[in-house]
C-alpha cells in the first residue's frame, strides 16, 4: 500500500480560476447599474452602497475572529453580498435598517451555515426578504429617479401601477417609455432599475465564463411569456418584463453557484420556477414584486432540483 495515499474532499481537479477571481468578475459586472443607480438617484445611493459592503465585511471579519477561523474576508464574496444587498435596497432606506440587512446575510445566512459554499439560500435575497417583512415602510418606499419634479408621497413604482390597469397605466405609460424602462429612468431599488447596466454586466459574466445563459435567458424570456399570456399585450409584457428586480434576479441573484443547479437542464428548471412565482405573486399575490421570494423558494428546492437532472455515468445504476 501507498502510504503517500491522500484522502480528501473534492474538487480533486483544480483550475486557474480561485473564488477570488471569479467574485472580482462578478463585482466588475455590478458596477454599471451601481453606477447608474448613483446617477439616477443620487448620492445616497453611494452611501448605502458603501455602507453595507462595509457592514458586510465587518462582520464576516468579526465572525471569523470570534469562532477562532481563518479570516475568509479576502476572496470578496463579503464584497459581492453587499453590493448585490446595497443594489436591492431604496436609495432612501435608513442606514441602520441596511447594517441590519448585511447582518443578516452575513452572520444567519452564511457564517452559521459553515461560511461560502455551505449556505442553503443566497444570502443577499434572504436579507432582502426578511427586511421586506421587519421595514414593510421603508422598503416598500416608491423612490423616484432625482430628475422627477414628483411629490415622493405620491410617487409609485411601475409594478404598483400596472396591475391597476385602465388610465393609470395608460398615464404611466406616457410618462415612462419602454426607453426610460431600459435606461433605469424609473422608481425602484437603486440598482434594479437600469435594466441596460445589468444586461452589459450580465454579457460580461457570459463571456468571462462565470455564469452560463440558461438561467437570465429563460428566466427573463418567460417572465415576458407569461406577462403576456395573462395581459394580451406584447407593450404591457415589456413593461412588466423591465419592472422591479428581473434583470438583476435572474443574473445575479439566480445563478449563484451554491445555491443554483450545476447542470444545464437545472438552470432552466430552476429559472422557470423562478419565473412563474415571479409572474404569480405580482399577477395575483399582495406583493407587488416577486422575484426575491422566488429565488429564495427555488434555492429551497435546489437540491433535489440538481438531483433529478444530474447526468447517470456511462454504465451507472440510477440510485
Amino acid at each position: 500500500m501507498d502510504n503517500n495515499l491522500i484522502v480528501s474532499v473534492s474538487p480533486h481537479v483544480h483550475g486557474k480560476r480561485t473564488t477570488t477571481n471569479v467574485m472580482l468578475d462578478v463585482v466588475i459586472a455590478l458596477l454599471p447599474a451601481a453606477i447608474a443607480g448613483v446617477v439616477i438617484f443620487g448620492m445616497n445611493a453611494a452611501i448605502l452602497c458603501a455602507v453595507c459592503v462595509a457592514s458586510c465585511v465587518l462582520f464576516e471579519f468579526l465572525f471569523t475572529k470570534l469562532c477562532h477561523r481563518p479570516t475568509t474576508i479576502g476572496d470578496l464574496s463579503a464584497v459581492v453580498t453587499g453590493l448585490i444587498l446595497a443594489m436591492n435596497l431604496p436609495a432612501t432606506l435608513p442606514v441602520w435598517q441596511a447594517v441590519v440587512g448585511s447582518f443578516v446575510a452575513i452572520v444567519i445566512t452564511k457564517c452559521l451555515f459553515g461560511g461560502i459554499g455551505c449556505n442553503f439560500a443566497n444570502p443577499a435575497i434572504t436579507a432582502r426578504v426578511v427586511m421586506l417583512i421587519a421595514f414593510t415602510g421603508t422598503m416598500a418606499a416608491a423612490v423616484p429617479p432625482k430628475s422627477a419634479e414628483v411629490d415622493v408621497a405620491t410617487y409609485a413604482t411601475p409594478l404598483s401601477v400596472l396591475p391597476q390597469g385602465g388610465d393609470a397605466v395608460s398615464a404611466f405609460m406616457e410618462s415612462t417609455s419602454l426607453m426610460d424602462m431600459f435606461l433605469g429612468v424609473r422608481g425602484g431599488a437603486l440598482g434594479e432599475t437600469c435594466a441596460a447596466g445589468l444586461l452589459l454586466g450580465g454579457i460580461y459574466l457570459v463571456v468571462r465564463k462565470v455564469i452560463t445563459w440558461h438561467t437570465p435567458v429563460v428566466f427573463i424570456g418567460a417572465v415576458f411569456a407569461f406577462a403576456y399570456l395573462i395581459t394580451g399585450d406584447m407593450t404591457l409584457a415589456l413593461y412588466y418584463t423591465l419592472s422591479g428586480g428581473t434583470f438583476i434576479g435572474a443574473i445575479f441573484m439566480a445563478t449563484d453557484y451554491v445555491t443554483s443547479p450545476s447542470t444545464a437542464k437545472g438552470k432552466i428548471v430552476f429559472a422557470l420556477g423562478c419565473a412563474i412565482i415571479t409572474t404569480l405573486i405580482r399577477f395575483y399575490g399582495s406583493y407587488p414584486e416577486g422575484v426575491s421570494f422566488s429565488i429564495l423558494f427555488m434555492n429551497i428546492l435546489n437540491p433535489y432540483i440538481d438531483k433529478w437532472t444530474m447526468k447517470k455515468p456511462f454504465g451507472g445504476v440510477k440510485a
